[in-house]
Formats: C-alpha cells, sequence, structure tokens
C-alpha cells in the first residue's frame, strides 16, 4: 500500500473520531512514519504530555506527537481492510493516550 494511501486511511480514522474528542485535544499533531524507532516494535507512539498531566505551569512546549507506523502495521495485515481496521484501532489508542488513558485499561477495554 503506498504512503499516500495509508495516510488517507489514517485521516480517514479520524474523521470517525467524535468531533467532541476531537475537539478536545489540544497542542498535538498526528504524523505517519515508515517505521519506529530502531529497536522498537510499535505500531504507533504518543509523545508528550497527556492533557491529565497537564497543570497550570504547561506553557510554550512543543505539540504533542501521535505518530501511526506504517511498515509495521502493513506487515501484521493480510488485506486491505485489516489494514483500515489496524489504523483505526492505532489512532484512537494513542488518541486515548493523550487523554491519559494507559495501555492497561485501553487492553481491558479492547483497544490494546
Amino acid at each position: 500500500m503506498s504512503r499516500d494511501r495509508f495516510e488517507e486511511l489514517v485521516g480517514e480514522a479520524l474523521d470517525e473520531v467524535p468531533e467532541e474528542l476531537l475537539g478536545l485535544m489540544s497542542n498535538v499533531v498526528i504524523l505517519v512514519e515508515d517505521d519506529p524507532p530502531p529497536g522498537e516494535d510499535l505500531l504507533g507512539l504518543y509523545e508528550g504530555h497527556a492533557l491529565t498531566s497537564r497543570g497550570w505551569d504547561y506553557s510554550g512546549v512543543l505539540p504533542d506527537r501521535i505518530l501511526i507506523y506504517r511498515n509495521p502495521i502493513l506487515a501484521i495485515c493480510d488485506t486491505d481492510d485489516d489494514v483500515v481496521d489496524e489504523v483505526a484501532v492505532t489512532v484512537v489508542h494513542e488518541i486515548a493516550h493523550h487523554f491519559g488513558i494507559d495501555d492497561e485499561r485501553l487492553h481491558a477495554l479492547g483497544w490494546g
């Protein structure tokens, strides 16, 4: 799958997130990268300060980043439909980290 098509799928996954939640997101960008850092086995990554940990002194910082890794997702998927599903799960998973939800809770909710 081309990078352009993969980026479209990330955009489509974002379109499925309720506007109320997207409106609450603050100082965060969502990016597509081909691969995670060397030695990391990740489909996505949230880097930054979750909304729940931002205090009165949170200001003047660079945006948080949500990274969606194309090649690892493509590697675990057999069909284009699998890619669509996995991209959606990964996008929701990383957005949840922005809201302060940890991996243990996400797995319990089925978004692992």
